[in-house]
């Protein structure tokens, strides 16, 4: 599909703008419950199983690294580190339920860890705040 290669930068971007903003309300969800006790998406029962101080951090970490991946600032680093988040919890809240992601549950996670990965691998490229200041 060479109409496709042609447009890998601009498809590449709005990979990255759409994973950041769905990872930034993810975190903004958590964040909702941690500080009113609600969640706007109606997730609060599978938060107030997180452990507090855990919790912050996620919900900052999903918070912060989705923005930084959507706005194209750090992306490379910032989507390292929710990569690296996801996997995380992967092997923490999922994997005890089954082996396979379909199994416990974990497809989300998985896949947010392998798209951030390559997102890491990539960096912010085109559309980004690290483009328009000239950064690498």
């Amino acid at each position: 599909m060479e109409f496709l290669k042609r447009r890998s930068d601009e498809i590449y971007a709005l990979t990255r703008i759409v994973v950041g903003f769905l990872f930034l309300c993810h975190g903004l969800d958590k964040l909702d419950f941690l500080i009113a006790g609600h969640s706007f998406a109606g997730n609060a029962a599978g938060y107030a199983q997180m452990p507090l101080p855990l919790g912050w951090v996620i919900a900052l970490i999903e918070a912060l690294a989705g923005a930084a991946v959507m706005l194209g600032l750090a992306a490379g680093v910032a989507a390292f580190l929710a990569s690296g988040t996801m996997a995380v919890a992967y092997f923490m809240a999922h994997q005890k339920a089954g082996l396979l992601p379909i199994q416990n549950h974990g497809e989300l996670a998985a896949l947010y860890c392998w798209v951030f990965l390559l997102i890491a691998s990539r960096g912010s490229g085109r559309w980004s705040v690290d483009q328009a200041r000239g950064a690498r």
